[in-house]
């Protein structure tokens, strides 16, 4: 049976498997086709087609009325998995099967879905290309020649390409959302701490978190309520009832005419169905941000990467890791902490006791002045850019460093632990556009429920 899976979002997928339209073995042998079709963009790092067929049916037999019955996710190759190894896309770890789940995997088995595949990443999600130097560059569906963007790269691909419905990413500054917007699919990033962190190849504890990405929010939300146990409805939103701030400094500075032109029509969309569009200003947050960002990532990733290994990985030191790894930007960015400088421990207590209060203070008193429910802008200031160009890319003429002008845009809302959401803007190119909207921490229910608004207001 021939299923047109592009066309399908995982609520429709599982509501197919429960209503006998096509069954779990039929759906999971679709999708292994696909996968096979679609090898050439090097989204999935582990794949076995029978097991996908042989464990959909096993799934959906468990519980039938489950939420996730017989659902095939893909996961990024940082997140622990028994069945598949997890080698975080560094060489050390290619043959690492852990000895458990990671908390969010237990969740998708739990609501009867499961691993059909582990997705192809940038090397210890450390970078925004997924140009992996160990396991090859992960291609964009949407043009093969440009970067899917990162560091969940392969999960954003493989869903954009009609291999899956849905998956497992990775954000730490922005990993889910910049893919999701480059690939043209919706990625989120929850507010930090709601999902388990467990067995997750680490950066940095204080700002990872799991996220998942999907075609549709309601799929979104699906997941959202699987991974978190928060079921609360998601329900419908009046636009002509909410408040987005419009951050224009910062923000939108310096955009790429592609990423301009197609955000200014989506908020002009969403002014017209009775949004109300409320100019901010982010000035004093990003001497903090500057001050933060950096410093955690870099202190915690030489401590929690370590300790990963230590209890999932025994028999993998860190010296081996550091030895392998084959991306020159990620070995420069470790490399760059093993000798004298290294992150002091001043500057990292510094960023947690002053300089992330203080972010989050500025943005509560934003957010409470001008009585908003979220902020819009652009998720990335540019869209897709060709395989290779790791250091620097053309922004508007300009030869701009890759990594911190991708993360831009992305970086505050995940170092306040705010939850954030990328819609894909419909554009005529082959090269997507991303939309992110971010709302206050611990109002993730109530940022789906607005993004199912805003998709429904979009307009192409």
């Amino acid at each position: 049976m021939t299923v047109d899976m592009k066309s399908w979002d995982a609520v429709a997928t599982v509501a197919a498997i429960k209503n006998g339209s096509v069954s779990a073995a039929e759906y999971a042998e679709a999708l292994a086709d696909r996968a096979a079709k679609c090898a050439e963009l090097n989204t999935l790092q582990s794949f076995d087609g029978e097991h996908v067929v042989r464990t959909a049916t096993e799934a959906f037999q468990a519980n039938p009325e489950a939420a996730l019955a017989g659902l095939p996710v893909v996961a990024k190759d940082n997140i622990n998995t028994t069945y598949y190894p997890t080698s975080g896309g560094t060489k050390a770890m290619l043959k690492h099967t852990p000895v458990s789940d990671a908390g969010v995997v237990r969740r998708i088995i739990q609501a009867c879905g499961f691993i059909g595949a582990k997705a192809g990443m940038h090397e210890l999600a450390l970078g925004i290309t997924s140009n992996n130097a160990v396991t090859g560059a992960v291609r964009n569906p949407n043009n093969p020649t440009m970067i899917p963007g990162g560091s969940s790269g392969g999960t954003a691909a493989a869903i954009a390409a009609g291999i899956f419905p849905a998956g497992l990413g990775t954000d730490t500054g922005g990993s889910c959302r910049i893919p999701a917007a480059l690939c043209g699919v919706i990625g989120f990033r929850p507010t930090t701490g709601r999902y388990s962190g467990d067995g997750i190849v680490p950066i940095s504890h204080t700002r990872d978190t799991v996220g998942p990405l999907a075609r549709s929010v309601r799929d979104i939300a699906l997941f959202d309520g699987v991974l978190s146990g928060d079921n609360a409805e998601i329900t419908g939103v009046e636009l002509s009832n909410v408040t987005l701030g419009v951050p224009r400094q910062m923000f939108f500075d310096n955009l790429d005419p592609a990423v301009s032109k197609a955000v200014e029509v989506q908020l002009s969309a969403l002014s017209t169905a009775g949004a109300r569009l409320v100019e901010v200003d982010f000035a004093p947050i990003w001497a903090h941000n500057e001050a933060f960002s950096f410093p955690v990532v870099f202190y915690e990733v030489m401590r929690d990467l370590p300790a990963y290994l230590a209890k999932h990985a025994p028999d993998v030191s860190f010296e081996t890791l550091v030895a392998g790894i084959g991306s020159p930007d990620v070995a420069e960015a470790i490399c760059s902490q093993l000798g004298e400088g290294a992150m002091p421990e001043a500057a990292y207590r510094a960023a947690l006791d002053v300089h992330g209060p203080a972010m989050r203070r500025i943005y509560s008193k934003i957010f409470e002045a001008n009585e908003l429910d979220a902020i819009v802008f652009p998720t990335t200031p540019l869209p897709g850019r060709p395989i290779g160009q790791d250091e620097t890319v053309i922004l508007n003429g300009e030869q701009v460093p890759t990594f911190p002008t991708y993360i831009r845009n992305t970086d505050l809302g995940s170092n306040i632990g705010a939850p954030g959401i990328s819609l894909p803007c419909p554009v005529s190119s082959d090269l997507p556009v991303g939309i992110e909207f971010d709302a206050l921490p611990g109002k993730d229910r109530s940022l789906l429920a607005l993004a199912r608004a805003a998709e429904n207001a979009m307009v192409e």
